[in-house]
């Protein structure tokens, strides 16, 4: 038996699983050290108890998907409203080069996974959900892709499968990064570690401010005061964004420049952003949109999590183990001996090469904790914390939806 939550019941199940992740995450060491998301512990948690509900009484839930769809498109238009091209000219030809680095691994790490799904005798579409609409996407990107890969490639499952690989890219992402840095760091005397801890406490203090000043969804927990004026305006250009998306959505179906509704919203705030920055002078306020984005994005997870029906993946349990193994070898081989190599081989290109496997295999934040593990220890990277966050946080998420959008247009 189905029982089918409307709005309400699903937002007040999505804060008892945000509250329930919290938790746990400031409970379990695990958890905190490798940067899981709140929303993904407890609605991991959420869909396993969902899972022994429905092996043992028959029962399972769906959440209301339109409240779930509206919290993604909030999300991806903060990221939109986020970008600064006054900021991202700072990056100058180094982000460029890394660009291009970032976006043939993209294609390499879709090659790996649908080849291998293909050998594995199973759909090569989830041999692309175990590649970049996961590792390099993250969790947003995962459910969004998840959504349409459900409903119009009749992939079952396609949603469970893609918060399950964005999970353990995130871990993965966030345990090879920093070693692999350290390993080139030593093989080519880049650097010498620093005995100082006042030395290392200060440059821990300066890459989070970096890091703070480019990315606003690296410290979700942090305090950001706003108005009822802030919020209202902030709310105004998500609706405008919202609105342009579903617009553009309608327009350009059956077209060579159809896009899903998710990179029309991103792609609104991009160019809401910044008409109203360049061309009418206006301010905008970025820590409104960083809360927007944030609670947005959390609600949004636990409300997919909570729909999530564990038992429609067994069968794949084995391919899906053995595709993102070897995702994670390919992607510590690639950032030695492509991104470490093209961006300089010298200690910034190794600081970028721990962030790559950050949000390569995870998120963002991840590839942050990865730069911070190693300038504590060998000293500050300027060039690292300028181009990472830039590219993790808003390139990527562009230039991944392209590639995806091509391939399935040929394969699907």
């Amino acid at each position: 038996m189905e029982f089918t939550f409307n709005a309400f019941y699903t937002l007040i199940a999505a804060v008892i699983v945000l509250l329930l992740g919290r938790f746990l995450v400031n409970n379990i060491e695990f958890l905190k050290k490798y940067n899981i998301p709140e929303p993904v512990a407890g609605g991991l948690v959420a869909a396993v108890i969902s899972l022994l509900v429905h092996n043992l009484w028959g029962y399972s839930i769906t959440t209301s998907s339109e409240l779930q769809t509206s919290f993604m498109l909030i999300f991806f238009a903060s990221i939109g409203l986020s970008a600064n091209f006054a900021k991202l000219r700072e990056g100058g030809i180094g982000l460029v080069i890394f660009l291009v680095c970032v976006a043939s691994f993209i294609v390499v790490q879709n090659f790996v996974g649908m080849s291998l799904a293909t050998l594995l005798g199973i759909d090569p579409l989830i041999g692309l959900i175990a590649g970049s609409i996961t590792l390099t996407g993250g969790h947003g990107t995962a459910g969004a892709w998840g959504e349409i890969l459900e409903v119009e490639h009749g992939i079952q499952g396609a949603l469970a499968l893609g918060m399950a690989s964005a999970t353990f890219g995130l871990i993965i992402g966030g345990l090879i990064g920093g070693p692999l840095a350290r390993l080139l760091i030593k093989k080519y005397a880049l650097a010498t570690a620093r005995a100082d801890l006042q030395d290392k406490d200060h440059n821990q203090h300066t890459a989070e401010q970096e890091g703070q000043e480019f990315v606003p969804f690296e410290y979700p927990h942090q305090v950001r005061l706003i108005t009822a004026d802030n919020a209202i305006t902030t709310l105004g250009m998500f609706a405008a964004c919202l609105a342009f998306a579903e617009f553009m959505t309608g327009f350009s179906k059956g077209t060579w420049f159809e896009l899903p509704t998710f990179v029309w919203t991103l792609g609104g705030g991009v160019i809401l952003r910044n008409v109203l920055e360049g061309v009418f002078k206006v301010s905008i306020f970025d820590r409104a949109i960083d809360v927007f984005g944030n609670a947005s994005l959390s609600l949004y997870l636990a409300m997919a999590l909570l729909s999530l029906k564990l038992w429609q993946l067994a069968d794949l349990a084995g391919p899906l183990v053995v595709i993102l193994g070897a995702q994670t070898i390919t992607m510590a081989l690639y950032a030695a001996f492509v991104t470490f190599r093209v961006m300089g081989k010298n200690y910034d290109a190794a600081v970028l090469s721990a962030g790559h496997c950050g949000f390569g295999m995870g998120a963002t934040p991840t590839a942050v904790a990865n730069m911070q593990a190693i300038t504590n220890m060998y000293g500050p990277s300027h060039k690292a914390f300028l181009i990472v966050p830039l590219c993790g946080a808003f390139f990527v998420d562009l230039i991944n939806a392209t590639v995806i959008q091509m391939i399935l247009k040929f394969v699907a």
